[in-house]
């Protein structure tokens, strides 16, 4: 989500490192071929993750929730060379477009690409992370903290970064309807974050909001 003042999300892109050539392909393309390409992370955001996988400097990214693979890219290009990226996408009709600019990105041989609930798949998966974005279904965001918290899959250190966290501001409604699962999974986790000793947070009003929070 930009700010509401176009000339300032101009200025931020214009002064931030160019985007590379690729990324702006697959989000024109996903704005062609697919629903909600405003999911899509996009040039400010996307460098903003890969700025921070380099600081961070991780060996192993799990991302829940692919959608196209802009972030995906941005992480692969930000891992060392033996580094992985996991991501999970539930949407098989997503497969195309993610295999494609895969196959071209000269980072994509980090990727490992899992279709599926990602509740099902990451625990099978064997690994513990430095580097978690959630991204996925927001309803399903506690269930995702709890499935990482408690199960060993990451580890004193590691990150989580969890996207739309702010959830075009419906999170600070004073009444949120029972109906709206979304705004209330991201509520919910908001506070369960902030209420849990084993972590520290800040939350980042970039685009639509990130969580960083780490693992202590």
């Amino acid at each position: 989500m930009p700010t509401t003042n176009p000339e300032l999300d101009r200025y931020i892109r214009n002064l931030s490192s160019n985007e590379d050539p690729l990324l702006a392909e697959l989000e024109a393309e996903s704005n062609m071929r697919v629903v909600q390409p405003q999911m899509v992370s996009g040039h400010v955001q996307g460098l903003f993750l890969q700025m921070l996988t380099r600081m961070i400097a991780p060996r192993k990214v799990l991302e829940i929730g692919t959608f196209t693979g802009y972030a995906t890219l941005c992480f692969a290009a930000g891992l060392p060379d033996d580094g992985v990226v996991d991501t999970v996408e539930i949407e098989e009709e997503l497969e195309g477009i993610q295999s494609e600019f895969f196959a071209r990105s000269p980072y994509g041989y980090k990727i490992r690409r899992h279709t599926g609930s990602a509740l099902e798949i990451v625990p099978t998966l064997g690994e513990c992370y430095d580097l978690v974005f959630l991204d996925g279904d927001k309803r399903e965001y506690p269930d995702y903290y709890k499935m990482l918290m408690d199960n060993g899959l990451i580890r004193s250190g590691s990150y989580i970064l969890a996207d739309n966290i702010l959830w075009y501001g419906k999170v600070t409604a004073e009444n949120i309807k029972s109906s709206d699962l979304q705004t209330r999974g991201i509520v919910e986790f908001n506070r369960m974050v902030h209420d849990d000793p084993r972590v520290e947070n800040v939350i980042i009003p970039l685009r639509d909001g990130i969580n960083l929070i780490r693992v202590l």
